[in-house]
């Protein structure tokens, strides 16, 4: 079978790091090839290498049988190597066609040939069977449209070998059937796809291949009807990984959080979250589903006063904190875990310690006045680190330089040593390993268990199915179903999360 990519012996080294160490593949053509590992297991690297944004400090590269120097991106698509990213390289305000051609413009003269790059896209949909409307603006298409311009943009360049990086992420189970019917629709007209994911059962639903990276190395290569999901975990981490939650019944308390007809608008005056009405028990871990963008970040900034509420209440112990600050909210006993750590939850080029107190710098345990008590700070931090297992070398480096997981711990440790009564944990495991991912859970189940009250907001179903005791989806700013998680199918909640405004328990 002809080898559409060879890698041999490729090495890429960083500062203190050795992000590829001797790495060897072989690719064939027409397969859809998975590669899988933890955070900091060399995925990202290696494809930046396949597609020129990095170079090898050793080792070859074979593109179709002949040795290749990709030294840049415009190398990659000139030997049809095309990159789907996790976040969508469109322009909003763009049509899909504007968007598909930026950058390869097919000419007339001096003017675009607009003719013949609309009848060249509406070749690739018939030959691929891709529905997409090439006068809409981007703005207002769904997601699992976007996902289908950003493949129809590499097709229309040329690309034979197709990268796709983390590809399900944002996508309801509806939205992923239909993406894994075109990949291998591209696969049976002879494309060649590398497959990167974190979701283990997608994996070994549509790859031919799974080639599984740890530390750097390959683990090994292997086919999807010789492993199973744990067998797979085990190879990715190194050691048994617990994939199913033990999640006990705990009897539940009083209403801890209350929102009542709930409207927060933005910055144009458009609702965002609209009439939301949600109550969570001490002991329960409410969950909320959807697709990403429909109001689930704008709720979470509500309750804990980043952004306005516009009519309706929220009331924390039966107590309305609508007006309260941040630090007021905080005080009352509310933590919160945002989804983006980076923007909301870390001050990167500051000390871990640093971080580590960060919005607590102000209680009496840690203010010596007229300023901040170090030794007290720095003590805190130590017993953290120790408590969440932190992996780093000093407290004292900047925590910039610390893996996601870790960071994640540092705000997991801050936020909940404070014993909160009512946590926000919005996409508490985005961007982190199986290993780092099974940690945060069990915290979570830790806190229902010792009465504490959880919003759970995640893009990953599958994680809010398996954690939360009742679920709510969101669409358009709205609650548009409620359920328990054994009351609906995968399918249903899908129906829910692209916009069916039914009842949890009627039929879809």
């Amino acid at each position: 079978m002809e080898k559409a990519i060879v890698l041999k012996n490729i090495t890429k080294r960083f500062p203190g790091i050795i992000a590829n160490d001797n790495i060897s593949l072989e690719v064939n053509k027409g397969e859809i090839h998975a590669i899988v590992g933890e955070n900091g297991a060399g995925k990202s690297t290696l494809m930046k290498i396949l597609s020129g944004l990095y170079q090898p400090d050793e080792g070859e590269i074979y593109i179709f049988g002949k040795k290749e120097r990709i030294n840049s991106p415009s190398r990659a698509i000139e030997l049809k190597i095309g990159m789907v990213h996790q976040h969508f390289m469109l322009v909003g305000r763009f049509s899909v066609l504007e968007n598909i051609i930026l950058g390869a413009e097919r000419k007339k003269g001096f003017t675009i040939d607009w003719e013949e790059c609309r009848r060249a896209i509406e070749e690739l949909c018939r030959l691929y069977n891709f529905s997409v409307d090439l006068n809409a603006k981007v703005d207002e298409i769904s997601v699992g449209m976007a996902q289908r311009v950003e493949i129809l943009k590499v097709l229309y360049r040329g690309a034979d070998i197709l990268v796709l990086d983390e590809p399900t992420a944002v996508l309801a189970p509806q939205e992923v059937k239909e993406l894994f019917l075109n990949l291998r629709r591209l696969k049976e007209e002879g494309k060649t796809i590398i497959f990167i994911s974190h979701k283990l059962d997608e994996v070994l639903e549509i790859a031919d291949k799974i080639t599984v990276l740890r530390r750097g190395k390959v683990v090994g290569t292997v086919l999807p009807k010789d492993v199973n999901k744990e067998e797979l975990a085990k190879m990715m981490v190194g050691k048994p990984v617990l994939l199913k939650l033990d999640k006990e019944e705990v009897e539940k308390g009083d209403v801890i959080l209350s929102i009542e007809n709930l409207l927060v608008k933005d910055g144009n005056g458009r609702p965002v979250v609209e009439n939301v009405n949600i109550n969570i028990r001490g002991g329960e871990i409410y969950g909320i589903a959807g697709v990403e963008g429909n109001g689930q970040k704008e709720l979470a900034e509500a309750i804990i006063g980043l952004r306005d509420v516009s009519d309706g209440d929220i009331k924390v112990l039966g107590k309305s904190i609508k007006d309260f600050s941040i630090r007021e909210r905080r005080d009352l006993g509310v933590a919160f875990i945002p989804e983006d750590r980076h923007k909301q939850g870390l001050v990167l080029p500051m000390k871990v310690w640093e971080n580590a107190v960060l919005g607590l710098h102000r209680k009496k345990e840690f203010y010596k006045a007229p300023s901040l008590n170090v030794k007290k700070a720095e003590k805190f931090t130590q017993d953290m680190v120790k408590e969440y297992k932190v992996s780093l070398s000093s407290i004292n480096q900047a925590i910039e330089g610390l893996s996601g997981g870790n960071q994640q711990k540092v705000i997991l440790g801050r936020e909940l040593s404070q014993d909160p009564v009512f946590v926000i944990a919005a996409q508490p495991t985005r961007g982190l390993d199986i290993g780092a991912s099974e940690f945060v859970y069990s915290q979570l189940l830790k806190l229902k268990k010792q009465g504490k009250a959880i919003l759970l907001i995640s893009a990953d179903l599958d994680e809010v199915l398996s954690l939360s005791d009742r679920v709510g989806v969101m669409y358009g700013g709205k609650i548009v179903a409620e359920f328990r998680p054994e009351e609906v199918s995968l399918e249903e909640i899908g129906l829910y999360m692209l916009g069916a405004h039914k009842k949890a328990g009627e039929a879809p």
